[in-house]
């Protein structure tokens, strides 16, 4: 897939921790079996739009795959806005990029009253990744169970965030 060829290590630390958590917790189903990513989301219109934002909440080195879809004329509207990088990308249906949506701020141009535009957005939350990382326990009973330099290191950790 495309994370895979574009960020071959990064999709191995998805790979590898989201294949420990399905494991531990075999309950729990992905949401496409061949996905990295533990979430998506549908946007459904009919005229989707998102407003500048960073996704605070997904892994901060992380990507998550977002997909154009429906019926609306790209080339004057739709455009993905990378505020950070200053770019603005036309974003034609059918279309899947990647971006690092914690770490850059990002939004859509509008679209024609008459157009449509769905998005399809799969990610994952860093707190999965923070809830592997310490075996499955939460900060409170983590640190309760660590040594000193260990709890020096997550409370540093914790600030980067």
């Amino acid at each position: 897939g495309l994370s895979a060829n574009w960020a071959p290590n990064l999709f191995d630390f998805y790979l590898t921790r989201t294949r420990l958590f399905y494991r531990s917790y075999t309950h729990l189903r992905r949401p496409f079996l061949n996905s990295i990513w533990t979430a998506c989301t549908f946007n459904l219109g009919p005229r989707t739009c998102s407003l500048g934002h960073r996704d605070f909440a997904n892994l901060a080195f992380g990507w998550c795959a977002i997909t154009a879809l429906e019926d609306f004329d790209y080339a004057k509207g739709g455009h993905l806005i990378l505020w950070d990088c200053k770019l603005i990308l036309e974003f034609p249906p059918g279309t899947t990029i990647l971006i690092p949506s914690a770490a850059v701020f990002h939004s859509n141009i509008g679209i024609g009253p008459n157009d449509r535009r769905y998005s399809f957005t799969q990610y994952t939350a860093g707190g999965i990744f923070r809830w592997i990382e310490r075996g499955f326990q939460s900060e409170e009973d983590y640190l309760a169970s660590s040594s000193g330099e260990e709890q020096v290191q997550e409370r540093a950790n914790a600030k980067a965030r």
